[in-house]
């Protein structure tokens, strides 16, 4: 019995031997799987450029050694509408600037004035038979001008003629573009807009400009370059300097003389270019021109171009021109300065030698802006 005691027991130790063969292993875990499967799946969605989709739901892990497979989502490729650009309008309107007036222009009660817009054809269409029309505000005795003919893509200054109400205040008025068929048109401003408007504050104004007062504050320059006011005359350069007092080509005298010698060369020039100044309505500028007298009681053999010009947004623009020479008389000048009404411009006197370089001792009398 004891044999087979023994035997059994050999049998059951060599039976616990073969089971540990089959005991699970370091055999990855489902779940380790399924984690680096989601992980790949990401990066592939974001190698795409495709429009953002639903990550795919994952099944869930087996109660067995083995893992389920994962299927991979198939991902729709989403079709790409292009935007189709709108048709332009027939009838569009740009606002590009007020080229007269500016918002808050101080003008005196009862004063004419001229308003002038600068608008633009963005439409499809050309503008015929077009019209200016008051819309709202303060109509204050409108005279507006035709617009003519205006292509697309093409700018076009558009006036109305105002006269300024006679109580000080701060007055509007708006105004539209209607089409030959009577239609207003849409005006942009960079933003929907319909209308636009002159903007006036009505109050007294003082007006009037010294130019021989404001002499020594304008910048002067000959061909040689910058000149320092003040001479000396005989600054071959060219000079400007009062002479004030002093005896003139007719023999007269006068308190308020502004000398401006041309650079002494042939066709040689001066100019100054004075502080920037409002010009009211109703104003002119005048002045006397001419030459002096000289120490042999003649004025030389004086010969030259007097201009008045002004200066608008940096360019430079003629006013008049007057050429002198020297036979004892002094020319009267006198420009009437409506254009330029509500414009702030910087006003420009120069003087040209007609030719030789014999110099012309050129003479500004009592130069300034008034209200005659």
């Amino acid at each position: 019995m004891f044999k087979t005691f023994r035997f059994l027991s050999l049998v059951s130790i060599f039976v616990l031997i073969f089971s540990a063969c089959n005991l699970p292993s370091g055999t990855p875990t489902p779940e380790a799987n399924v984690v680096f499967t989601a992980a790949a799946l990401t990066v592939q969605a974001q190698s795409t450029q495709l429009a953002p989709f639903s990550t795919p739901t994952l099944p869930p892990a087996q109660a067995t050694n083995t893992v389920a497979p994962i299927t991979s989502p198939t991902l729709a490729i989403p079709t790409i509408t292009r935007a189709v650009s709108p048709t332009p309008a027939c009838d569009q309107a740009q606002f590009i600037r007020d080229v007269t007036i500016p918002d808050g222009t101080v003008v005196a009660p009862g004063t004419t004035f001229e308003k002038i817009w600068r608008l633009r054809n963005i439409g499809t269409c050309t503008w015929s038979g077009y019209q200016l029309v008051f819309e709202s505000g303060e109509a204050m005795s409108p005279v507006p001008d035709p617009i003519g003919t205006v292509a697309p893509g093409q700018e076009v200054d558009v006036s109305v003629t105002f006269t300024a109400p006679t109580t000080n205040n701060t007055y509007r008025s708006y105004w539209r573009v209607r089409n030959a068929s009577g239609v207003l048109i849409p005006v942009s401003f960079g933003t929907d807009g319909q209308s636009f408007y002159v903007e006036i504050r009505v109050a007294a104004v003082s007006s009037g400009y010294d130019f021989h007062t404001q002499a020594s504050s304008a910048v002067w320059i000959s061909g040689a370059g910058n000149l320092t006011f003040g001479g000396p005359d005989t600054d071959s350069n060219g000079f400007a300097m009062f002479k004030n007092g002093q005896k003139l080509e007719d023999g007269t005298v006068h308190a308020k003389i502004l000398e401006t010698h041309p650079q002494w060369v042939n066709d040689g020039v001066i100019t100054g270019r004075f502080p920037a100044y409002t010009v009211v309505s109703g104003e002119h500028f005048t002045a006397r021109i001419g030459f002096l007298e000289l120490s042999d009681g003649t004025c030389g053999s004086g010969n030259a171009k007097f201009q008045l010009n002004y200066r608008e947004a940096g360019v430079l623009k003629p006013l008049s021109e007057w050429t002198e020479t020297c036979d004892d008389t002094m020319k009267a000048v006198d420009v009437n300065l409506t254009t330029l009404a509500g414009k702030t411009v910087e006003f420009v006197l120069a003087v040209l030698a007609n030719g030789s370089a014999t110099q012309d001792f050129a003479v500004w009398v009592a130069p300034q802006i008034a209200i005659p």
